[in-house]
């Protein structure tokens, strides 16, 4: 009778008789007489000391559900729906390198949570394809501080015995001016673009300080896992996460503006860049995810995103050097899929926008204007687009575009004719303010291609920017 052959790979385990046996790493299926054997590959033993082993012999019952997981996943991507009574090569062989493939992403797993400041397990997951760890890119959990960049830490605490019922002189948030930023449950009752103010290393109170939140670190197990839908890796949470919850900070290289329009060029010509921009009030400093960073790393863009981000002060008060928290915007599922808008818009009054630019960096505007200016790698405008944009070629406002039809306009041409504007919106998209095209708005050095979105969601804009 023919074999049924394919591979199974695990993790731990030693050589095992069968009179006394452990969780061995390998093994290959044969089904001999009507029962199954495997041929069993020891952990540190080579290739010639495999031994084929009866079901029986076997207890490596993690191991066997991978593979026969494997099989059926496989075989489903061929669409078939008997498994054959011998595996053809081709399979045999996707069966070991998918087997291999688990061990690498196991092998990260591990890395990621040996990483000191974790305080819940983050797990990794690809059931779509054999890509593995990402390269050039490190794992951490605290900030890294880049070249021409200066953190300083608080010198004073509050001496609060209770921050939230009896807060003297209003508690680190009051000495800012500002409120309590948590209720008793440690959820955020601020509105997005407010900042925050934690109790940091010189107060009186301890680690249990309703005021104590983000530092805590991440309090639910997430998973990095690969989306099939061609949106490469993403984060989703295993346990349900309550509305307005801390779920992650955006941790990665903190680096000057001037470092960061020298690597955003180089990211341009990649396609993608983890910059996120620390001008809360000033535009000094940039943190780059790209090479270093947590899961916030892998978090993918969504039109309807379930995460907020908010500007989040302890031990340093400078407002050049926020940090960056993600704030669950709703209750979310166990199993659901974590996102924020990429162009994400705060609009109360008097508060601070956060989006991210066009190449897949973001920005967040300063408390002082709504004026995004700055760095040439950002897509400028002259006022937020959900404000009073003074764009030229705004289509929702009276728009101070050549030839502008509404008011008296300064026109080389009648608007009932053909006028000769700057770019035909027929031939060449260099119009100024074309709201079909990727308008060249002030301040942008060159015009940028539009990234598709792959949210997926009911209301998707149809692009990131």
């Amino acid at each position: 009778m023919k074999g049924l052959c394919a591979w199974i790979w695990g993790s731990t385990g030693n050589k095992c008789t069968t009179s006394k046996w452990s969780t061995c790493v390998t093994t290959r299926g044969h089904l001999f007489l009507e029962r199954e054997f495997y041929l069993v590959k020891w952990k540190g033993y080579p290739d010639h000391m495999n031994t084929w082993e009866p079901r029986k012999n076997l207890r490596c019952v993690e191991l066997l559900r991978q593979f026969w997981d494997d099989v059926f996943l496989e075989l489903q991507r061929q669409k078939k729906t008997v498994v054959p009574n011998q595996f053809e090569t081709e399979l045999s062989s996707y069966l070991e390198q998918r087997a291999r493939h688990r061990q690498s992403l196991q092998r990260w797993e591990a890395q990621i949570n040996c990483v000191g400041g974790l305080t819940k397990r983050i797990l990794v997951r690809n059931c779509v394809d054999l890509e593995g760890p990402p390269n050039n890119f490190t794992y951490i959990n605290n900030y890294k501080v880049g070249e021409g960049v200066s953190m300083t830490t608080m010198a004073v605490g509050c001496e609060c015995t209770n921050c939230l019922e009896n807060p003297v002189g209003g508690c680190c948030p009051g000495v800012s001016g500002h409120g309590f930023a948590y209720n008793e449950c440690g959820q955020v009752k601020v509105k997005p673009g407010e900042p925050i103010y934690e109790c940091n290393n010189m107060c009186r109170c301890g680690p249990d300080c309703p005021n104590r939140v983000v530092q805590r670190g991440i309090q639910h197990t997430l998973c990095i896992f690969k989306t099939d839908n061609g949106r490469g890796w993403g984060v989703r949470t295993s346990e349900r996460i309550r509305r307005h919850s801390f779920v992650m900070e955006y941790v990665g290289e903190i680096i000057t503006t001037e470092e960061a329009e020298r690597r955003g060029q180089v990211y341009d010509r990649q396609g993608a860049t983890y910059l996120f921009d620390l001008d809360y009030v000033e535009d000094e400093y940039t943190i780059d995810a790209a090479h270093y960073g947590n899961v916030s790393h892998f978090v993918n863009h969504s039109c309807n995103p379930n995460l907020q981000v908010y500007n989040v002060f302890i031990d340093n008060l400078d407002e050049r050097l926020p940090r960056l928290a993600f704030f669950s915007n709703r209750g979310i599922s166990a199993g659901e899929e974590l996102t924020f808008d990429y162009n994400m818009q705060i609009d109360p009054i008097d508060v601070e926008s956060t989006k991210m630019d066009s190449n897949f960096s973001m920005t967040r505007s300063p408390k002082k204007a709504s004026l995004i200016t700055g760095s040439p790698k950002k897509l400028h405008m002259t006022g937020s687009p959900k404000k009073d944009p003074l764009m030229i070629g705004s289509p929702k406002k009276d728009p101070l575009m050549i030839g502008s039809p509404k008011k008296d306009p300064l026109m080389i041409g009648s608007p009932k004719k053909d006028p000769l504007m700057i770019g035909s919106p027929k031939k060449d998209p260099l119009m100024i303010g074309s709201p079909q095209k990727d308008p060249l708005m002030i301040g942008s050095p060159k015009k940028r291609a539009r990234m598709e979105c792959k949210c997926g969601t009911d209301n998707c804009r149809g692009y990131l920017f």
